[in-house]
C-alpha cells in the first residue's frame, strides 16, 4: 500500500512536469502530495497501535524485543573475601575465602552463641566477630581440630585483634611466629600473609594439632605452642587457655556465661601446682577427642 501511495506521488509530478506550470496545477500537485503523505502516516500508525496491541498482550516478547533494542552489559562481581575490612589490600590474594554452603549446618547455632559472647568480652564489632568465628569453624572442620580451642587460644593470644605483634615477631590473630612456620605460609600465599586473618588462622590451627599430636595432650601442645616446651613453667598459658575453652564450650551450649572475670592468683597456684608433664600414650585418644571436637 505505501509502494502505491509513493507511486502515485512520482506519477503526480511527471504528469505536472510534463504540463505547463500553472497556479492550479502546483496547487493540485500539493494538494497530490499531501494525501499521499496522509495516507502513508495512516498506515504507519495504524501498525504501531497493530506492534503496540502484540507486545502488550505478550510481555515475554516486549521483554526480548526491549533486550535486543537496549542491550545491559553483562555485570560480573568479584567475590568479596569475608575478613575483606580487616586484611591489608595487598594480603587479600594469599587465601580464598570459605564457601558459604560448606558450612556444617550443625554449628549455626552454637556459632551464634560463640559469636556474641567473644563479640561482648573482647568488644569486637558483631560483623567482624561473626567473620573470625565463621572463619575458624570452617577451617577447624577442614583440619579436624575443636573450633572452640583454636577460638580460646586466639582470645588468648591476641584478643580477638588481627594486627596484633609481639616484640618477638609474632604477628596476628593466633600470634603465628612467620619466620619460624614459613614453611606453613607457603601454602597460604608466603610469610607477607601472616596478618590475613583467614592464613594467620589456617597456619595457627594447624600448629597446635601437630602439637597436640606430637605431645600427645593438649596441655602439652599449649606449652609448645607458647614457646615453653622445653622450660619448667608456661607461667600460667595453658591455664587461661584451657580456662577460656571451658567457658567457651558453656556459651556454645547456649548457657548464660559472664564475660568478665576475677584476676587470678596465677604464680601462687604455679608454685602449688605439680609440674606438668608430657602425656603418655594412654592420654593420646582423650587428646584425639579434643582434635574432633566434644
Amino acid at each position: 500500500m505505501i509502494n502505491r501511495f509513493i507511486g502515485q506521488g512520482a506519477r503526480l509530478f511527471q504528469n505536472a512536469a510534463s504540463q505547463p506550470i500553472t497556479v492550479g496545477s502546483v496547487f493540485k500537485a500539493a494538494r497530490g502530495l499531501l494525501t499521499t503523505a496522509q495516507h502513508t502516516l495512516t498506515v504507519f500508525g495504524l501498525s504501531a497501535v497493530a506492534v503496540l496491541a502484540v507486545l502488550y498482550t505478550r510481555p515475554d516478547l516486549a521483554k526480548r524485543v526491549s533486550e535486543l533494542l537496549y542491550p545491559q552489559p553483562a555485570v560480573v562481581q568479584a567475590p568479596v573475601h569475608p575478613l575483606a575490612a580487616m586484611v591489608d589490600p595487598h594480603h587479600n590474594e594469599a587465601v580464598e575465602a570459605p564457601a558459604a554452603d560448606e558450612k556444617p549446618a550443625v554449628h549455626s547455632k552454637q556459632q551464634q552463641f560463640v559469636t556474641s559472647w567473644l563479640s561482648r568480652r573482647y568488644r569486637v564489632a558483631g560483623d567482624a566477630a561473626n567473620m573470625l568465628v565463621a572463619t575458624t569453624y570452617q577451617t577447624a572442620h577442614e583440619i579436624k581440630i575443636d573450633p572452640l580451642l583454636v577460638l580460646a587460644v586466639m582470645a588468648i593470644e591476641s584478643g580477638l585483634n588481627p594486627f596484633a605483634e609481639s616484640p618477638m615477631g609474632a604477628k596476628g590473630l593466633m600470634q603465628v611466629m612467620a619466620k619460624v612456620h614459613n614453611d606453613k605460609f607457603e601454602e597460604v600465599g608466603g610469610a607477607q600473609a601472616a596478618l590475613n586473618p583467614v592464613a594467620n588462622i589456617r597456619v595457627g590451627a594447624q600448629i597446635l594439632k601437630d602439637y597436640v599430636n606430637r605431645t600427645g595432650s593438649v596441655e602439652a601442645a599449649l606449652k609448645t605452642y607458647v614457646g615453653a616446651g622445653a622450660a619448667d613453667s608456661d607461667s600460667g598459658y595453658g591455664n587461661k587457655v584451657l580456662a577460656e575453652y571451658k567457658r567457651l564450650k558453656q556459651v556454645a551450649t547456649g548457657k548464660n556465661v559472664p564475660i568478665s572475670f576475677p584476676a587470678q592468683p596465677t604464680a601462687v597456684a604455679e608454685k602449688a601446682a605439680p609440674r606438668k608433664q608430657p602425656a603418655t600414650p594412654v592420654e593420646q585418644p582423650a587428646a584425639q577427642e579434643t582434635l574432633a571436637g566434644l
